[in-house]
């Protein structure tokens, strides 16, 4: 694999493991939000579901980041995605009391969600199957996929 390979794959890491990091720092600030999402799903101990989305969130999201185990993270995240995708945002929103309008926007917002979680399950399976690149700990330890260029 050449030097750009490597060097795109560094940054595909850094991008898609920014989102994670991100959210699952914040579930585990204020999992309000997200436990509140949990009961609406019907999912039982809302609560601690939340903080162990956000602790799954975070350290997957720097395993990616440093390309850590990349082929079983690659493979949970992909899972992970579609599973939230389809039990948080393949259905419709009803909010008692919005406007039609605000629940039309919230509607289509679910759906592009729906579809992000979708996009990003493919990018992961990608990262897991074609691995972190040569910029990685798993390339450190000799156990990144190689890939002939």
């Amino acid at each position: 694999m050449s030097t750009t390979q490597n060097m795109v794959l560094l940054v595909a890491r850094i991008l898609l493991s920014f989102m994670f990091i991100y959210s699952g720092f914040g579930k585990l600030m204020d999992p309000s939000g997200t436990a509140g999402m949990i009961t609406g799903a019907g999912m039982p101990a809302a609560t601690a579901l939340a903080y162990l989305a956000g602790l799954f969130e975070l350290v997957t999201g720097v395993a990616v980041l440093i390309g850590f185990q990349t082929k079983v993270v690659g493979w949970a995240l992909a899972l992970f995605c579609v599973f939230t995708g389809v039990m948080f945002h393949s259905g419709t929103v009803a909010v008692p009391g919005w406007p039609d309008a605000a629940l039309g926007w919230i509607n289509a917002l679910n759906g592009i969600m729906l579809m992000k979680n979708f996009t990003l399950a493919g990018a992961y399976i990608l990262l897991a199957t074609f691995g972190p690149g040569l910029y990685s700990v798993d390339a450190r330890r000799g156990t990144a996929v190689a890939i002939a260029a």
